[in-house]
């Protein structure tokens, strides 16, 4: 497909889905023209320039990095795959697991290479130490293998796992995708979502007798005829409960969900039984439970990436949640988000 042809492709995209279309959004499709179609010219192949084989797209929430990307995703006629970051770790730390031995990374990478040509990982973000110090030498490996990586973050470059736990451990990651990156920042005025948002929302605040009246009323209306069901999910010898299921609606308190050790894999498989979730008593958040406030962003960006419908109670309206200091910025992307999955259609 030709670049012309491409850009009046999104063009049409976004008009049948209502989207906004401007010219940022078109110099990030140009730039993923380029990146997939690269013409090395003379000095490239005089002064050894790498070959760029990430394609690295930032930006505030809200502002459309999945939506373009999902559309050049879709128009790319080649062996492709695309996951959750969250989910693409999970399936290393697996795979790793399984094999125990010391070529693990090595053998896991070409594992990918037999099957793709390209990978894209959506809302990649680097927060346990884990991951930030392997994730250096598991790229280093993926671009050998010449693979193609797309990426959408909130975060730019230089400032991923800022403040961490060893950080100087993680800075060759950050060294080997800034010389294999294209790095782009996709800005606009206003978070898309927020546009439209109103008081057509399933949320419930602040917590009293009220609130509690109206949630219980609108979740026995949506289970009237639904069989209760207690589901056990066991996740890596884990075993966690779901007291109230009924036919893929679910009701929790965030402590059930948040004050536990449990994580990303955990929140994946609640998902996939999941068609609408109700999470009550969701607290003003602060230094004092940070932690808890981690989970919770994990798993709005899992319920979000499975199109999980959520209805809320909560202790104050989501513009005044509150956040810890550590998660102010991720937080901006979560509460967009809940935005997003609590309106009323």
């Amino acid at each position: 497909m030709s670049k012309i042809k491409l850009q009046n492709s999104f063009k049409e995209f976004c008009k049948k889905n209502s989207f906004e279309n401007n010219k940022h959004q078109i110099e990030v499709i140009n730039l993923l023209y380029k990146f997939i179609n690269p013409r090395k010219t003379f000095f490239d192949n005089f002064f050894k320039n790498k070959d760029k084989l990430c394609f690295y797209l930032h930006g505030n929430v809200g502002v459309g990095k999945t939506m373009i990307l999902n559309f050049f995703y879709d128009q790319l006629k080649i062996n492709k795959l695309r996951l959750h970051f969250n989910e693409f770790m999970i399936n290393f730390h697996d795979f790793r697991h399984d094999k125990e031995d010391d070529n693990s990374i090595r053998s896991f990478v070409k594992d990918l290479k037999k099957q793709y040509e390209l990978i894209y990982l959506d809302e990649f973000q680097v927060t346990n130490i884990v991951d930030a110090m392997i994730l250096g030498k598991l790229f280093e490996i993926i671009f050998s293998e010449n693979i193609k990586i797309i990426i959408t973050t909130n975060t730019k470059l230089s400032d991923l796992y800022k403040d961490g736990l060893q950080r100087e451990q993680f800075l060759p990651f950050i060294s080997i995708i800034k010389n294999y990156s294209i790095q782009k920042e996709l800005s606009l005025k206003d978070d898309y979502r927020l546009k439209d948002f109103n008081e057509e929302q399933r949320l419930y605040f602040p917590l009293n007798e009220s609130t509690l009246f109206m949630i219980n009323k609108n979740f026995r209306e949506l289970t009237r005829d639904k069989k209760k069901e207690i589901k056990k999910i066991n996740t890596k010898g884990r075993d966690f409960i779901i007291s109230n299921f009924y036919d893929g609606i679910l009701r929790f308190k965030f402590s059930d969900l948040c004050d536990k050790n449990i994580g990303a894999e955990d929140y994946i498989n609640i998902s996939n039984i999941s068609d609408h979730i109700f999470i009550e008593e969701i607290p003003i958040f602060n230094d004092d439970n940070s932690n808890q406030q981690l989970r919770f962003i994990t798993l709005i960006d899992i319920l979000y990436e499975k199109k999980i419908i959520l209805s809320l109670s909560l202790e104050s309206d989501l513009n005044n949640l509150g956040s810890s200091r550590k998660h102010v910025q991720t937080f901006k992307r979560t509460i967009s988000r809940l935005i997003e999955l609590t309106k009323k259609t």
